[in-house]
């Protein structure tokens, strides 16, 4: 679902691919609902070794962060900081599992490249940037862990199902179209850095 509260543009989990269709790179989002953490290892276990994801994140979202927790599953489990790790390091990966596991949302930090751009387009899914720096104060946004799967990968790596409340901000940097806000910015900063090379070089 998506909604505008107080002038937010709010995208509530699960998400259809007309729910995200009106976003566009360069958007700014807040997430509510469940979502699933998941890095390097999680994407090596379902793209490279085949295995199946143990929780259904299809209309969802997940975000490439390492969680520190704790707790156990005697007590229960708190989030203590949350932050964003570099979406990039997946990049090989992430083709495959956005057709494998239909999650609808990527939330990282810093840019992804052609394939996620593909993938994005092909199978109605977006890709968005979490400033980092801020892990403890976005753990004030989860509500609550559900679950844990995969714990033997070790605590950062493990998946950690959690529903949060005013994730964000968010900006929508590879929309459903393609389009990549890195991508598209870096060549409109390369072409002003050629303007104002020529002019000096008439100062000279």
């Amino acid at each position: 679902m998506t909604e505008t509260i107080n002038g937010k543009t709010i995208l509530t989990t699960p998400l259809s691919q007309e729910d995200i269709s009106a976003l566009q790179a360069g958007d700014v989002v807040y997430i509510n609902g469940d979502i699933v953490t998941g890095r390097d290892d999680v994407h090596i276990r379902v793209t490279t070794e085949g295995m199946d994801l143990p929780a259904d994140i299809h209309g969802k979202a997940l975000m490439h962060a390492g969680p520190i927790v704790t707790g156990s599953d005697e007590e229960g489990y708190t989030v203590v900081a949350i932050g964003p790790t570099t979406s990039m390091r997946m990049e090989k990966l992430e083709y495959d599992f956005i057709r494998r596991t239909g999650v609808r949302l990527i939330i990282g930090k810093g840019c992804m490249g052609d394939r996620t751009a593909e993938a994005c387009r092909e199978f109605g899914a977006v890709h968005c940037v979490m400033p980092a720096g801020n892990a403890v104060a976005t753990a004030l946004c989860v509500e609550e862990i559900s679950s844990v799967e995969w714990l033997d990968l070790g605590m950062a790596e493990a998946l950690w199902s959690i529903r949060v409340k005013g994730l964000g901000p968010l900006i929508v940097s590879i929309d459903s179209s393609g389009r990549n806000l890195f991508e598209e910015k870096k060549a409109e900063y390369t072409a002003r850095k050629e303007e104002q090379l020529e002019k000096l070089s008439r100062l000279l």
